[in-house]
């Protein structure tokens, strides 16, 4: 029993009742009932890490999510954060946060994370880091490929949140876990599991209901959607990155009283 966890998945579900979400979760039999996991999930809106939690819960397991240290230093959902005992990713001492994953695994935790970092604008697979794949073999433990599709339609970067009763349809689908040997490339383990989401992915996609109009906005311009490609998204997140990095330098200047 964890209150505080119970608690949220509780205050969760019931905002999810709220805004009408249709969840359909396929292959949660593949969840480990018990046992480190390192679940992998695809990244197309800014609540996805509350709706990957949902695919383990009929195997009675929880998930620690790796998550960005700001969310862990905001006065509402720091404490939160802290007592479901979810792992912060202080940027500037990455050796820390994947320290505190890999020993989580260890103890058998399932650790959540985001391999493709950030969400896809185009709502298609973008390229995967490699350190699920790297903690993964460093705990002995399996990686878990999870993907949504239909999140992007709720909250997404660069769209409206739409948070009333919007009666969005949720598709999840849990791989079987994939082993991963102690001495295997990181790099050829992430191509792997890459593989078998984009597979997944492929699947939810054929089985989610069709969508038209200002809706073709949330599909990928490979499916006749609206979304950018996955080229122009990437120059779109790479220009914000420069946009962010600058802004950075200039505090930086101020800070310390030097030219930028």
């Amino acid at each position: 029993m964890e209150p505080v966890y119970d608690s949220v998945i509780a205050l969760a579900r019931g905002l999810f009742a709220a805004q009408g979400l249709r969840f359909t979760i396929t292959g949660e039999e593949n969840v480990p009932r018990s046992g480190g996991a390192v679940m992998v999930v695809n990244h197309t809106g800014y609540l996805d890490f509350t709706y990957a939690g949902l695919a383990v819960l009929r195997a009675k397991r929880v998930v620690r999510f790796l998550a960005k240290e700001s969310v862990f230093t905001h006065p509402v959902s720091g404490p939160l954060m802290r007592a479901m005992r979810h792992i912060p990713v202080d940027r500037t001492a990455g050796a820390a946060s994947y320290a505190a994953a890999v020993d989580a695994l260890r103890a058998g935790e399932i650790v959540g994370v985001f391999p493709e970092a950030t969400i896809s604008r185009s709502f298609e697979l973008k390229d995967f880091k490699s350190g699920a794949a790297r903690m993964a073999a460093q705990a002995g433990v399996p990686i878990l490929p999870v993907v949504i599709w239909g999140s992007q339609r709720v909250w997404t970067k660069g769209h409206p949140r739409r948070l009333g009763r919007t009666r969005v349809p949720i598709l999840l689908s849990v791989g079987q876990p994939i082993t991963v040997a102690a001495e295997e490339d990181p790099v050829e383990v992430t191509s792997r599991y890459k593989a078998v989401m984009a597979d997944l992915l492929g699947m939810l996609r054929a089985a989610y209901e069709p969508l038209t109009g200002a809706d073709l906005k949330f599909l990928p311009a490979s499916l006749g959607g609206t979304a950018p490609t996955l080229a122009e998204a990437t120059r779109m997140d790479e220009a914000e990155a420069a946009e962010r990095r600058l802004r950075a330098d200039e505090r930086r200047s101020r800070e310390h009283g030097t030219p930028a």
